[in-house]
């Protein structure tokens, strides 16, 4: 998903009010929890030996296609290759440029660490049945059957759902994230990725490759 400057700000504040909101699924679903006066801390997960000496951090967007195409052709050579040989660390730094996609990325946290990479995993396999589905109520028909399939019952979900202090703690999360990491308005769209903190758009495995071999002969 490429977007200009005018339509990334559009979409960011469009997301910062709905978190502001609280309106996160269908309207019959569990209220929101008790208000918690702690500050949420957010944690950007990744995968692979932290003291690697490359360090890659995808922005991407569940709901992006070209972010589904590199997790479904790219990523998992990149996992065999480099991540699971322990030669990268590769990092998720979630971007939310809509409803859907933000609930998504609930729904991918509400199982913590353990979970995240396997309901990531559905939520790219399966973009087409929740990402696009015609009401909110069929997409979170579907993300809580990804939940169900990753252990979770509907109750966790429906809570995490409806947290609004987590919303817009990820919503700030992601800002934050993108002013410290793409000064200057330079962030373009998802997936992009910084590879030991110069950032690139999306590519090829066989362009990533020569990057990663590249650095790794440093």
């Amino acid at each position: 998903m490429i977007l200009n400057r005018r339509s990334l700000l559009s979409l960011t504040a469009s997301t910062a009010a709905l978190a502001a909101t609280g309106v996160w699924a269908d309207t019959t679903a569990t209220p929101a929890p008790a208000a918690d006066t702690a500050p949420i801390v957010i944690q950007d997960y990744g995968l692979g030996d932290t003291a690697a000496k490359v360090k890659i951090v995808e922005y991407l967007s569940f709901t992006c296609p070209h972010c589904e195409h590199f997790h479904a052709e790219v990523y998992p050579k990149i996992k065999a290759n480099y991540i699971d040989t322990g030669k990268v660390r590769f990092e998720y730094h979630e971007v939310y440029f809509d409803q859907m996609g933000l609930l998504g990325a609930m729904v991918a946290r509400c199982g913590g660490e353990m979970r995240y990479f396997g309901i990531t995993d559905m939520l790219y396999d399966k973009q087409r049945d929740w990402a696009a589905a015609s009401d909110m109520g069929a997409a979170t028909d579907a993300l809580k059957k990804f939940a169900r399939t990753a252990g979770m019952d509907d109750a966790t979900v429906d809570a995490c759902l409806h947290d609004q202090k987590m919303a817009e703690a990820l919503v700030a999360h992601y800002q934050a994230n993108i002013a410290k990491d793409f000064p200057n308005d330079s962030f373009q769209g998802t997936p992009s990725f910084l590879i030991n903190g110069k950032p690139y758009s999306n590519m090829s495995y066989e362009d990533m490759a020569k990057i990663i071999d590249a650095e790794l002969a440093k």
